[in-house]
């Protein structure tokens, strides 16, 4: 079997479990391996499967564990797809996103650096705006998260805005 035909079946074994984590973990074979066209199906591939764990989990009225591999994996891809909205100026979309994140996950951090997303999307900054004023790339980096999770003091300027409008409730 070649390269590209036992890439493409552990990406199907991974997909028939439904385990995101996993097409994670293929995430720079397939990079190195997939044409392009290829590449844009594993990620939708990864998408499909994160929206179909968001509706289970919004139908068990429950919130994703951070420490749950399976969930850690479903919010990193729902992040990514909220972000690639923001990035394609579809700001109103990407603030839903960013809203449904902020309720769905067990971690404060998380949820709290959602509200951030959120109130920023719906003041209608720009990502690059949101990146440039708001986020702080190099700190979160250095924390390591998959999402944007260190902001500057422009942030608690946004935080202050949005609680005098009554949209922030702590």
């Amino acid at each position: 079997m070649s390269k590209v035909e036992n890439l493409k079946a552990e990406v199907l074994k991974a997909q028939q479990n439904s385990d995101i984590a996993s097409l994670y973990m293929l995430e720079q074979r397939a990079h190195d391996t997939f044409d392009e066209d290829t590449l844009g199906g594993f990620y939708a591939n990864i998408l499909d499967l994160a929206l179909e764990r968001l509706t289970d989990t919004l139908e068990a009225h429950r919130v994703m564990d951070m420490s749950d591999v399976q969930d850690f994996a479903t919010l990193r891809a729902l992040y990514e797809y909220a972000i690639e909205n923001y990035s394609a100026s579809q700001i109103h979309d990407a603030s839903a996103l960013f809203e449904v994140l902020s309720g769905l996950s067990n971690d404060e951090k998380f949820s709290n650096a959602m509200k951030i997303h959120t109130l920023a999307s719906q003041e209608k900054l720009t990502l690059d705006e949101f990146l440039e004023k708001i986020a702080d790339i190099d700190e979160t980096q250095d924390v390591g998260t998959f999402y944007i999770s260190c902001f500057n003091k422009e942030a608690q300027k946004l935080l202050g805005i949005s609680q005098t409008n009554g949209e922030l409730s702590e």
